[in-house]
């Protein structure tokens, strides 16, 4: 499994639909959200989905341009439809921690299931939901097809009492056409609310440091969200510490030691519903090296040491941008291969490069250097150091720097 300076999942590689016509959100959708949750479960040789449960929240926070685009391919995709036209409204690209999961050798021997919750704009008429789930070389695992009508008396009204109280960090220039970042405590008890803020205020300021996040930075609006836990810290297994917190977070996850996550979904959009959400990096309270991060659901870091904020950063890189591990060493399974072409926009098997960073390598400002998404031959990246590599270089590269400004311009022009 993956490890090494950092360990995050890396779920994607570059991908669009051709571009369509223009879309008036208005005409499929009403101002609210629709949250679906799906059971994801099986073993590494049969794979299934099921829907869990459908709510709303009063407010839409993703996007309202280019709904039916996909930036990134990722390891899988909720597309909706209309019912009338089957005309695609909706779509959103993802990775999960089932998905990883089905790499280890458990799920060789037994089976699991995972929360998995997905927001998109509430229709206006009935449409048919398809989830669909891909593995490592992009062939199909497990497909679920649905249809909803937005007057189903069983989607249950959330987000209108009862709110987690949330401090504004940041507010965009355009709050109707943002990104949305929600910081969601974990770990920090109701005497800590002043340390988590400063620590999600140090978060803000190391993530905005850095291009092109800085020169965009008017371009997202973040929050912080304090849970309190019962306990201070996290769960590290390996020492039988195992604490009472808000998201049941802990270590280990998959048996590897510096994994920290949380399974806990459902829960952790309870309390996210009704404050303005749509990307999720959750701090942890612990002294303790480690994170995690998973394309289009949430990131975690460790706050109490020395690589706190640069790992927050990485570990960002994962979550909102797309953007894989670039270290050569750590995984002694291969995740890619020569005959295709990773959907991250910042690694390359060289099987399809085209829209990915050629034209940087014709200006002469980024290369083709050999290792990169735990291997050292066979995947090339674009430069010698990045912030995907390394906790010591300040900066990401010219490619990861690309790769993000594309999607901020995606969520928000």
């Amino acid at each position: 499994m993956k490890t090494g300076q950092f360990f995050a999942i890396a779920a994607f590689s570059a991908f669009s639909c051709a571009p369509l016509a223009a879309q008036d959100f208005s005409e499929h959708f009403s101002d609210s959200t629709l949250r679906l949750d799906y059971v994801f479960a099986g073993n590494d040789s049969s794979q299934y989905i099921f829907l869990d449960g459908m709510s709303s929240q009063p407010r839409w926070y993703g996007r309202r341009t280019r709904l039916a685009e996909l930036p990134l391919r990722g390891n899988g995709q909720i597309t909706m439809r209309d019912r009338r036209s089957d005309d695609v409204i909706y779509r959103q690209a993802f990775s999960t921690l089932f998905q990883e999961w089905l790499s280890t050798p458990e799920a060789a021997q037994r089976g699991r299931s995972f929360e998995n919750v997905f927001l998109v704009p509430y229709p206006k008429t009935e449409v048919e939901v398809t989830v669909e789930l891909q593995d490592n070389r992009q062939r199909p695992l497990a497909t679920l097809t649905h249809t909803i009508s937005p007057d189903d008396a069983l989607i249950r009204e959330t987000g209108l009492r009862h709110i987690t109280p949330y401090t504004t960090l940041q507010s965009a220039a355009d709050t109707t056409q943002c990104i949305h970042i929600a910081f969601v405590a974990e770990g920090y008890d109701s005497t800590q609310t002043g340390l988590f803020l400063d620590d999600a205020r140090a978060a803000t300021e190391a993530i905005f440091a850095h291009e092109p996040f800085k020169v965009m930075r008017d371009r997202f609006n973040v929050i912080a969200v304090m849970p309190p836990s019962a306990d201070s810290g996290t769960s590290i297994p390996t020492r039988g510490e195992w604490r009472n917190t808000a998201l049941g977070s802990h270590f280990s996850t998959f048996y590897i030691d510096r994994y920290l996550t949380t399974t806990r979904l459902k829960h952790l959009h309870d309390i996210l519903a009704g404050t303005p959400y749509e990307h999720i990096i959750i701090l942890v309270n612990t002294d303790e090296y480690g994170g995690g991060g998973i394309f289009n659901f949430y990131n975690l870091a460790y706050t109490r040491g020395d690589q706190f904020l640069p790992v927050v950063v990485h570990e960002f890189g994962h979550s909102f941008g797309g953007l894989a591990d670039e270290y050569d060493y750590g995984d002694g399974s291969p995740i890619y291969f020569p005959d295709v072409e990773p959907w991250e926009p910042n690694l390359t098997t060289r099987h399809d490069f085209s829209g990915k960073w050629e034209s940087l390598v014709e200006q002469g400002v980024a290369g083709l250097v050999e290792g990169g998404g735990y291997q050292r031959t066979g995947v090339w990246r674009g430069a010698d150091d990045c912030r995907m590599r390394t906790n010591a270089t300040a900066d990401f590269c010219v490619v990861c720097r690309q790769a993000l400004e594309r999607i901020i311009k995606f969520y928000t022009e």
